[in-house]
C-alpha cells in the first residue's frame, strides 16, 4: 500500500478554544459526505440529475487529473500527508469561490479533511481555524456500503472505520446537526434527503 508507513491513527481532539470561533457566513451549502465507498458520487449525480447544483469532489478530480497526465497511484499517493494537505488546499479554493447565498450540494467539504489529516498523522488542528470561514445549511453523512475499489483507493476497512466515526465527530463537535443518511437503493436515499430538506424548509 502507497504510503503505508505514514499511517497513524491519531485521535487527537480538536481545540475546544479555536472550537468557540464564531462562523463568518452563513451559507445554502448542503454537503454530502463520509468514508470511502458510501455512495456520495452516485447521489451527487442523481442530485444533478433533478437540476440541482452540485460541486463534485476536489480529491478524486485531483487523481483524475494526474492518472490523465501518465502518473501512477503509487507515484501520487507517495507521500500521502502532504496529498492530504494539497486536498484540503484544494478544497478550500473551491470553496472560497461559491456564492454563499446559492442553493449547491458539495461531495464533501473543509471539514472533512480534519478525520484524514488525523489518518495520515498530521494534527487536525493545524487547518481547525479554515474550518470557521463558511457555515453549511445541513450535513449529511452517508452509511458506509460495501468497499469497491474504483482505481484511486487503498483505504482498510479498519480506516474505513476510523474515518466514517471521526468524520462524524468532527462535524458534530462543530456544531452540525448531522443527518445520518441509511444504506437504501440510490433513488430512495435521494427521497430520504430530500424529504429532509422539505422538512427544514429548504
Amino acid at each position: 500500500m502507497p504510503g503505508r508507513s505514514n499511517y497513524s491513527f491519531h485521535t487527537t481532539p480538536l481545540d475546544q478554544q479555536i472550537l468557540s470561533t464564531p462562523f463568518e457566513t452563513q451559507t445554502n451549502w448542503h454537503v454530502i459526505t463520509g468514508a470511502p465507498s458510501c455512495g456520495k458520487t452516485t447521489l451527487l449525480d442523481l442530485l444533478a440529475d433533478k437540476g440541482y447544483k452540485t460541486i463534485p469532489e476536489s480529491a478524486r478530480q485531483y487523481m483524475e487529473g494526474e492518472l490523465a497526465k501518465g502518473r501512477t497511484i503509487q507515484e501520487v499517493h507517495a507521500n500521502a500527508a502532504a496529498l492530504q494537505a494539497l486536498f484540503f488546499k484544494i478544497q478550500f479554493e473551491v470553496e472560497r469561490e461559491l456564492p454563499a447565498d446559492e442553493l449547491f450540494f458539495l461531495d464533501g467539504a473543509v471539514p472533512g479533511s480534519l478525520a484524514w489529516f488525523r489518518l495520515f498523522g498530521r494534527n487536525p488542528n493545524e487547518i481547525l481555524p479554515e474550518c470557521f470561514h463558511h457555515r453549511y445549511a445541513a450535513v449529511f453523512i452517508l452509511d458506509r456500503l460495501p468497499l469497491k475499489q474504483n482505481g484511486f483507493r487503498f483505504e482498510e476497512l479498519g480506516q474505513i472505520d476510523f474515518l466514517d466515526d471521526w468524520i462524524t465527530r468532527d462535524y458534530t463537535a462543530l456544531g452540525y446537526d448531522v443527518v445520518r443518511v441509511p444504506v437504501l437503493p440510490p433513488q430512495e436515499r435521494l427521497t430520504f434527503l430530500l424529504q429532509r430538506l422539505n422538512e427544514k424548509g429548504q
